[in-house]
């Protein structure tokens, strides 16, 4: 017991002498990056998709918001040129505001947390924090929030993240795994903080969010052609498999595929999964960053065509911190993605996987498994009042501490960060100043976009 309190005192001494290395008021500062935002966007663009890629380009310039949510490349490279106190976490990579939500857990209870590992590597725990913060401020202005709407919506966000931490270093290591945010009890606890509208709206979203899963998948994304099944044809948004590439013999290798992606799952969730059989498959365009990407969506059948499973293959390349954080231990980034989400989700879907194949490219490609719909739901952030903004903000720093605190030592995080605001205060002033850069980035790139493979301008 003496060694145990000992290595704790140690570990809250790390914290402490951090602090005194890196201040956190020194966590404010940022200088205009000399960079050129459409370089960085433009090496990405060169591994994808060539005519998925206007489509990445019409999604991102459509407010600094949804540039910024693309834009996880370019703040990668701001992020390594700011203060960091060296304590280190498993990092989502990319914790925006719309990068939360609510799912079904195995137990199939909605929670609520991080829901995308695209770009989860290790690094510093600081990074994580301050893209939340940042869209938190981008987000406030796309909705027109004064000042000091902005600033209490940034700051309920560190603070939450700052006293979740605190809080769990105060708890069992046991408890902290298994800690998560279980979305009915979290929605009794608001009630009385939400007036009628707020609460119906927030009500409808989770009972949205509830009915979001293979069923629903297979009314909205297939037809009947000659009586069988099939993902309907909407090009280029949602393109079936065999108007890519050869059916017969791309189907034959995406069985294939199938038998590996069985291999990284668990013995009784590959068990699970042979209850189904293959039906169809297509390509699907996702999200904003992931756009050019190759994303696929596979339909299953169980027992007849009312027992559907939907799954999502999505390309996983390497993390945009990588350059900055060293290298993934794993060589397939599907696995590291996986293993990344894991480590930071309390409850993670029993069908997450990966497998590396040949695309249809032949060039060689990892790619992570998941249930496409599966209780999945994400808060509307360009429709928030600034009350439901500061709320919600708070929620997913929440999310952001526990996910840290399960793989980082919380311990001198917490140590580091202390029971005052001066962490919050220099990380709401980044923010604001972050949101320049980002607006001026914005700006930038849709006055002078990349010049596509095609020769057509990526541009508004």
């Amino acid at each position: 017991m003496t060694s145990l309190a000992t290595d704790l005192d140690r570990q809250a001494l790390d914290g402490r002498e951090a602090r005194a290395a890196v201040s956190r008021s020194s966590h404010e500062e940022w200088e205009p990056a000399s960079r050129d935002p459409a370089q960085i966007l433009a090496r990405q663009d060169e591994s994808r998709v060539p005519e998925l890629v206007p489509i990445r380009y019409e999604r991102m310039l459509a407010s600094p918001f949804a540039f910024f949510r693309g834009g996880a490349a370019i703040m990668a490279a701001d992020l390594a040129t700011t203060p960091s106190a060296g304590l280190e976490v498993q990092l989502c990579g990319d914790a925006h505001l719309s990068n939360f939500g609510v799912f079904a857990a195995p137990d199939r209870r909605l929670v609520f947390d991080c829901n995308d590992f695209d770009e989860t590597c290790r690094g510093p725990f600081e990074w994580d924090v301050k893209r939340l913060a940042a869209s938190v401020a981008i987000a406030g202005r796309g909705r027109d929030f004064g000042g000091k709407e902005r600033r209490l919506a940034t700051r309920s966000a560190v603070r939450a993240y700052r006293t979740a931490i605190r809080r769990l270093a105060g708890m069992r290591t046991i408890d902290v795994w298994y800690s998560r945010l279980d979305v009915e009890p979290a929605l009794a606890a608001l009630r009385a903080q939400l007036d009628g509208d707020r609460l119906r709206r927030v009500e409808r979203s989770l009972a949205k969010a509830s009915a979001k899963d293979s069923l629903r998948a297979l009314g909205k994304l297939t037809e009947r052609e000659n009586g069988a099944l099939r993902i309907r044809s909407e090009p280029p948004l949602l393109t079936p498999i065999e108007d890519l590439a050869d059916g017969a013999e791309v189907e034959a290798r995406l069985e294939a595929v199938l038998d590996a992606y069985r291999a990284s799952l668990t013995h009784d969730r590959r068990h699970l999964l042979n209850s189904y059989g293959y039906v169809h498959a297509a390509r699907k365009v996702v999200g904003v960053g992931s756009v050019g990407t190759r994303a696929w969506i596979v339909l299953l059948l169980g027992k007849d065509s009312s027992d559907p499973l939907f799954l999502q293959a999505k390309e996983a390349q390497a993390s945009v911190l990588e350059p900055y954080a060293g290298a993934s231990p794993y060589r397939n980034h599907g696995r590291r993605v996986v293993e990344g989400q894991r480590l930071m989700q309390a409850a993670s879907d029993v069908f997450l996987g990966w497998v590396a194949t040949k695309g249809l490219d032949e060039e060689h490609r990892c790619f992570y498994v998941r249930q496409l719909w599966d209780g999945k739901g994400s808060a509307e952030v360009e429709r928030m009042s600034p009350p439901d903004l500061t709320l919600y903000a708070g929620l997913c720093g929440e999310a952001l501490a526990r996910a840290h605190a399960r793989s980082g030592d919380r311990f001198a995080i917490a140590s580091y960060l202390g029971k005052g605001e001066a962490f919050d205060k220099a990380l709401a002033r980044f923010a604001e100043a972050y949101a320049d850069q980002t607006e001026r980035d914005f700006q930038a790139v849709g006055d002078s976009p990349p010049t596509l493979p095609s020769g057509r301008s990526a541009g508004r």
